[in-house]
């Protein structure tokens, strides 16, 4: 399995939306939360994805086509 690090960063109702639940639960990707800040109306995680490499880019695609600013933060992590 690979890791891929990443920062998220969450609009408006996003911020109430349970992403990482669906993260996990549509594409079976485990987010592993590094650090996070959530406020009224935006919240940013920086999280290393771990899963699938397929799983892992559709998640991201996923996260893109909901409104999700994704960041990728470093190269592939082995774990």
């Amino acid at each position: 399995m690979l890791g891929h690090r990443v920062k998220l960063v969450y609009r408006d109702e996003l911020v109430k939306r349970p992403v990482i639940y669906e993260l996990a639960k549509d594409f079976d990707v485990s987010a592993n939360i590094r650090r996070a800040s959530v406020e009224d109306g935006t919240g940013w995680i920086v999280c290393e994805l771990v899963g699938d490499q397929d799983k892992i880019e559709s998640a991201l695609t996923w996260l893109a086509s909901i409104g999700v600013e994704v960041d990728r933060l470093s190269d592939i992590v082995e774990s």
